[in-house]
């Protein structure tokens, strides 16, 4: 009976894990969302070659779905001084608008507080008056349904507007092998359908679970394999890790296991 891997067994595991890959465009499962990937990858060429029709973007979908990847890969892939990355965490300050910066990546608007959700506003103003500059946010929902200030959602729906297509199956399997090949992972080909079948299928769970295996593999000196994954969900510490963090086994919940506050997702690096 395998019991569903915690941030707590993580820990436990004794080899660290190396640093994981950037979040980048080439590392993104694109699947049905080819296009907005796309215009993300060109948005800050295309506003050094001139005028931009398209400057303000706010992209939705479940948490997990890789709306943080996407933001992290612009980010990446644009000059540091001229892109700006914020989200509720941030300052206030991050919110002001800069004439040097000329791409703002804003990270779930669902979250900010009444201060940011103003500041953001202002932001967003300040964008589209200034045609160097461009602005891309997420939120969990669609703008009609965005738990923000009426104006602010008013804005984030006048700029192009995409959802995150959900994985299927196959993808999920195909960003799991890729994001094991990029951490020098030899993955057996049965263990994704496995972890698809047997624990929670949002991607960050399922992420989190493949670098315990990595790190398991390491320790016991073992490719990974679904003999190696069995093993290292029955030893001693993993089920009292599972059961001191709520975690539940296929049977217990009804296998499978429905997303907890992540869902299916595009990305390939763990998402924040």
């Amino acid at each position: 009976m395998g019991l569903l891997f915690s941030t707590t067994v993580l820990r436990q595991l004794t080899l660290d894990l190396g640093t994981p890959p950037p979040s980048t465009f080439d590392n993104f499962f694109a699947g049905a969302n080819a296009e907005l990937v796309a215009r993300l990858r060109g948005l800050d060429a295309a506003l050094a070659a001139g005028p931009v029709a398209d400057r303000t973007f706010y992209v939705w979908g479940e948490a997990g779905s890789g709306r943080t990847h996407l933001l992290q890969a612009l980010a990446h892939e644009t000059a540091p001084r001229q892109v700006r990355y914020a989200g509720p965490h941030s300052s206030l300050d991050a919110f002001a608008f800069d004439p040097r910066v000329t791409l703002y990546a804003i990270d779930d608007c669902d979250a900010l507080s009444a201060a940011q959700q103003i500041a953001l506003f202002n932001l967003f103003n300040e964008v589209r008056a200034y045609p160097a500059s461009a602005l891309v946010a997420t939120g969990n929902t669609a703008p009609l349904g965005l738990a923000v200030r009426e104006d602010l959602r008013t804005r984030l729906g006048w700029g192009l507007i995409f959802h995150l297509a959900p994985l299927s199956d196959e993808g999920k399997a195909a960003v799991l092998k890729q994001a094991a090949h990029e951490r020098g992972i030899a993955l057996a080909d049965d263990v994704p359908a496995y972890l698809l079948t047997h624990f929670r299928r949002d991607m960050p769970s399922l992420m989190a679970l493949l670098d315990a295996l990595d790190r398991f593999s390491l320790e016991q000196k073992r490719a990974v394999t679904l003999p190696l994954l069995r093993t290292m969900l029955a030893s001693p510490s993993s089920a009292d890790s599972g059961r001191q963090s709520g975690a539940t086994t296929p049977q217990d919940s009804g296998a499978p296991l429905p997303p907890s506050g992540q869902a299916a997702s595009s990305k390939i690096g763990p998402h924040g």
